[in-house]
């Protein structure tokens, strides 16, 4: 495969553990220096490298992003980064994690929402390089004692972040409509990107707003990503749609940004949490050219 990647199938990491005579498991910190290669931090110039093995064996990277012109808020953190890598490639488990950096407490309590959570067994390499001794896994619960989460507020049965959901949204009948997009695109590509961001809506993770949303970006050749809303207990740790869009972008080797030249938002209308100004804000900075459409959906009754 072309260009860098995020994801190696398990039959790849089982090779690559099994030449260096190790376990899958400490396999991952010497991965993290390759992932630190891939974020992209053009405030802080701080790279952070996160890498995580889920229960298919499957590996993932997770970076983080920095967007220059918007609040330091919008950024993304590589442990973020990697919990929508998962998301992205159906992965349900995250079994270990290595990172290049402690997690910071925002990290630590978006790793909440997975319903595992208390089984992530972390490992922070910089702390692993300077003392040979130090190459254990710690339970995620040592990084955050007395920890709020989803059960404080949520009964148990409500699926959780990387399980499967159908948040029953369609499309209302004036967003049903064709239309023809700027910067070369067409009707069948409009419809496209509504019908993606439909998707990413129908699989968000809202259960505290109930206000899911997604959205689908499109590239200058014609590839569309797409990303689902993604709420935290504590709130503020939330990935907001676009955010998780531009992960799929990033991990998908969509490259510059200045390639987005289309996205759709579909959000409800009328709601107490509205991704539009935020998105729009975001996307407009990023890639000035980029046309932006929200389509508003209903839910079934």
């Amino acid at each position: 495969m072309d260009g860098p990647r995020f994801v190696i199938e398990a039959s790849e990491a089982e090779s690559m553990a099994k030449q260096s005579g190790l376990t899958i498991p400490l396999l991952l910190p010497s991965l993290v220096k390759s992932a630190q290669s891939l974020a992209r931090p053009p405030i802080s110039k701080y790279h952070v490298g996160a890498v995580g093995l889920g229960s298919s064996g499957r590996v993932f990277f997770g970076v983080n992003l920095e967007f220059p012109g918007l609040p330091l808020h919008h950024s993304v953190h590589a442990e973020q980064f990697l919990v929508t890598n998962f998301a992205l490639n159906a992965e349900s488990h995250l079994n270990f994690l290595a990172v290049s950096a402690a997690p910071c407490g925002h990290c630590r309590q978006f790793l909440q929402e997975v319903r595992s959570a208390a089984e992530i067994k972390i490992l922070v390499s910089s702390i692993e390089e300077s003392d040979s001794k130090s190459n254990d896994y710690v339970p995620l619960p040592q990084f955050l004692p007395h920890r709020f989460g989803p059960y404080d507020l949520l009964n148990k049965d409500v699926p959780l972040l990387l399980e499967p959901r159908f948040n029953g949204l369609s499309l209302s009948d004036e967003s049903a409509g064709n239309h023809t997009l700027c910067n070369g695109a067409h009707g069948s590509d409009w419809e496209k990107l509504k019908r993606a961001a439909l998707d990413a809506a129908n699989m968000s993770h809202a259960p505290y707003s109930r206000c899911p949303s997604g959205v689908a970006l499109m590239d200058a050749d014609g590839q569309i990503y797409k990303g689902s809303y993604m709420e935290s207990a504590a709130y503020n740790p939330s990935m907001g749609p676009v955010q998780t869009a531009i992960v799929s972008y990033v991990a998908g080797g969509g490259g510059g940004y200045e390639r987005i030249v289309a996205a759709v938002l579909v959000e409800k209308d009328g709601v107490d949490v509205k991704q539009e100004h935020t998105a729009r804000l975001l996307l407009q900075t990023i890639s000035p050219e980029c046309e932006f459409r929200v389509v508003h959906c209903v839910a079934a009754v």
